[in-house]
């Protein structure tokens, strides 16, 4: 018998908000600098601390919630979740239970039969806890644990899907589809490394035609997209097997360990009341008026699957559009190209920027191991060098050229092609001359040709172009050693 999956995620994105969720300590990198360093008595839970509400967070929180299309509610309630672990000083967590920031949201993702609509349940705000080293302090002690409270009280944003994805692949499409859209909105970095975006999923399995909701299991802390895709598909595997032989799914709270490739037991699954959620005495009602809703959506930049379509409409392929919308970086250097190439003589075409970025900036990029805001060449200096490509003062070659010399020194194309000598050589005489003189050092692959071997041409070709130091108009040396080729047959006889 197989079985349908039925999925669903809890995804914790921390808000890159300057200060912490109830106070004002500065948030920091969790995984550099010296432990312990960025706390106060608010963040570290000491008595008689009063905590205040974040802006900026809650604003953060506001705009995810318009672009999953979620309804904002016009009153939020900060509870304490009351749980006892060495990493939450406080002994509870500042969150949102019954009166959440928003809910009723979708997001659409791209699945093996087409497109499908994941609901969200919910989104709300919370604090985040310390952070956990197990080791040994030392060559003789004993194995310990050390708790850094940098990063307890950074603002958390939960976002919880409906157990709506039947499949890996609508799993693995959700996921990278939200942190694309945090990215986007510029509320979270997205770099899974540092654990600022972390993943748990909701898993169980059914017959399928059956609407029964068995027994579900929760992995904990995927904080990588092979973590999450592994332990859901592990755990999908492992609930099977144990229906198949008859046997129950307990529900619990599991661990995914990578090294052995397979979930581990951590506890049995807590239920809503053994975290004793009740407000929080020291924090009023949040509330949002529509007017402030409003204002937040006109900050939202342009998303990724608007900025597809636009990008389909210049000409782009889906593959073109789906690279350069991958990153909203990226997506914005190729409009800054866009907007300085149509001033140039002639007009630079969004296909021929996106050929550019592409293929030759992106692979030099990838070479040297950097990203599209680190790059030196400045989106006005790319479509200053296509154009000089395009109206012939260099060719493509000489062009490829220039552009890896722009992005290991930042000069303009102007600059080195004047110091190289590089402009385009269109004189027919001078690459007629060059063409005849390579056709008579080289008697044997001219004979090649002449007796059919044609492919002989793309070889002299280069040869020619070599003479002239790749500064050759490549059309007129194609077109006239064509034309000299052509003319030996016909003396040969051939």
């Amino acid at each position: 018998m197989t079985y349908e999956p039925v999925i669903g995620l809890e995804v914790h994105a921390e808000l890159q908000t300057k200060s912490k969720m109830f106070c004002k300590c500065q948030v920091v990198d969790s995984t550099a600098g010296e432990p312990n360093r960025f706390v106060c008595p608010v963040c570290i839970g000491m008595p008689g601390m009063l905590p205040v509400i974040n802006k900026s967070a809650v604003e953060f929180g506001i705009m995810a919630a318009l672009v999953l299309n979620c309804t904002v509610a016009p009153i939020n309630v900060f509870a304490r979740k009351n749980y006892f672990y060495p990493d939450l000083p406080k002994g509870y967590q500042i969150s949102q239970y019954e009166m959440p920031l928003a809910v009723n949201g979708y997001l659409t993702v791209d699945s093996l039969g087409g497109q499908r609509r994941i609901g969200i349940r919910r989104i709300h705000l919370e604090e985040d806890t310390g952070k956990l080293f197990h080791g040994k302090t030392g060559d003789s002690s004993p194995s310990s644990s050390l708790v850094d409270f940098n990063r307890s009280g950074v603002p958390l944003l939960e976002i919880v899907s409906e157990p709506d994805m039947r499949s890996i692949a609508e799993v693995e499409s959700y996921a990278k589809s939200l942190r694309k859209i945090l990215r986007y909105l510029d509320v979270n970095s997205g770099d899974m490394e540092k654990g600022v975006i972390r993943f748990e999923a909701n898993v169980s399995v059914r017959e399928y035609g059956s609407d029964k909701l068995n027994t579900r299991t929760e992995i904990k802390n995927l904080n990588s997209f092979k973590a999450l895709v592994g332990g859901v598909e592990h755990e999908l595997r492992r609930q099977s097997n144990i229906y198949a032989s008859g046997g129950t799914v307990e529900q619990e709270t599991l661990g995914w360990n990578d090294n052995r490739g397979e979930t581990v037991s951590q506890r049995t699954k807590e239920h809503v009341h053994d975290y004793r959620y009740f407000p929080d005495p020291d924090l009023p009602q949040l509330q949002i008026e529509s007017e402030w809703v409003e204002e937040i959506r006109t900050r939202i930049p342009e998303m990724p699957d608007v900025k597809h379509v636009r990008f389909s409409n210049m000409g782009l392929t889906d593959y073109d559009a789906n690279i350069l919308t991958a990153e909203r970086t990226v997506s914005d250097y190729f409009d800054r190209v866009i907007e300085a190439g149509a001033g140039t003589d002639p007009p630079l075409t969004a296909k021929t920027i996106a050929n550019w970025i592409t293929s030759q900036l992106f692979g030099l990029m990838n070479a040297i191991g950097i990203d599209i805001e680190a790059v030196q060449v400045k989106p006005e200096q790319l479509a200053e060098l296509i154009s000089m490509v395009e109206s012939g003062k260099i060719n493509s070659l000489s062009g490829k050229r220039v552009l890896k010399k722009m992005v290991e020194t930042g000069e303009s194309p102007t600059v080195i092609v004047d110091a190289d000598g590089l402009h385009q050589v269109s004189d027919k005489l001078q690459i007629v001359q060059a063409i005849e003189e390579i056709l008579d050092q080289n008697p044997l692959q001219v004979a090649q040709y002449v007796g059919g071997k044609e492919t002989v041409s793309n070889w002299l070709f280069g040869q020619v172009m070599r003479k002239m130091s790749g500064k050759a108009s490549s059309h007129i040396v194609k077109d006239e050693l064509d034309a000299a080729l052509v003319d030996l047959q016909s003396k040969s006889g051939t």
